[in-house]
């Protein structure tokens, strides 16, 4: 049953002009996610954009032995479905909800609809696009290059600036999979620290305690992803229009 709530905000859809945004309402649904739910699996053919407004969403490679290692993640700065834009429609990556909550969904058609009318939709797309392959390819370095220590740092930073509050709910194996990384080396960074004061952990629960202290202690990934984000995403429109469909 759908009923009508006050707009959310997700970066891309509150910065769209007007116009754009009173030609995409009627089609722009709020729909819940689950943790762990798959938005598309590798090789699918994908029927929705995903918008996200207070969840987060991981994009992975799997390998044939079934390891994960996560490339980038979407929040509510981004949207899920860039092998729609590039032309491709289905993607070597699989998409999973890592932070429960809420997001837009637009169907693949109503997407490529506005795509073509070649306006700032398409225009932003392309910028956010940049950004993402900048944290995809400073992840590959960060995960190469940078003790574990840094790398969940970086994580967890990222992760932060997705979120309206300090609490993580991720368990030490969730994120030894993300990173492509052991578990006891999770184990002993995350205990190093909580030792810092830098973070409360207990299980499956990660609370930030002093983000500047995390800042200090990743490597040089975590700034150059966010200034690149910063530079390339403007800021939302002050309109804002009321109305959305939910899906309950």
């Amino acid at each position: 049953m759908s009923t009508y709530i006050n707009s959310q905000k997700n970066l891309l859809i509150d910065a769209l002009s007007p116009e754009t945004q009173c030609r995409l309402r009627p089609h722009l649904e709020i729909v819940p996610l689950e943790k762990g739910k798959v938005l598309a699996e590798s090789g699918d053919v994908m029927k929705h954009v995903y918008f996200p407004i207070d969840s987060i969403v991981s994009l992975l490679y799997d390998t044939r032995e079934g390891n994960s290692t996560e490339i980038s993640l979407v929040g509510s700065e981004g949207f899920v479905g860039i092998a729609l834009f590039m032309g491709g429609e289905s993607t070597p990556s699989r998409a999973v909800v890592q932070s429960a909550g809420h997001t837009y969904r637009l169907s693949s058609k109503k997407f490529k609809e506005e795509l073509g009318r070649h306006g700032d939709l398409q225009e932003l797309m392309l910028r956010y696009i940049q950004s993402l392959f900048t944290q995809m390819a400073q992840t590959a370095v960060c995960n190469r290059h940078h003790a574990i220590n840094q790398q969940l740092c970086r994580f967890l930073l990222l992760m932060l600036d997705r979120l309206s509050n300090n609490h993580l709910l991720l368990t030490q194996e969730v994120i030894a999979n993300m990173l492509g990384v052991r578990r006891e080396g999770i184990t002993d960074a995350a205990g190093k620290l909580q030792k810092l004061g830098a973070i409360e952990y207990t299980r499956g629960r990660i609370t930030v305690l002093d983000r500047a202290k995390l800042e200090n202690l990743t490597c040089e990934c975590y700034s150059i992803v966010k200034q690149e984000t910063d530079r390339l995403l403007p800021k939302p429109h002050c309109h804002r229009h009321n109305v959305y469909r939910q899906i309950a």
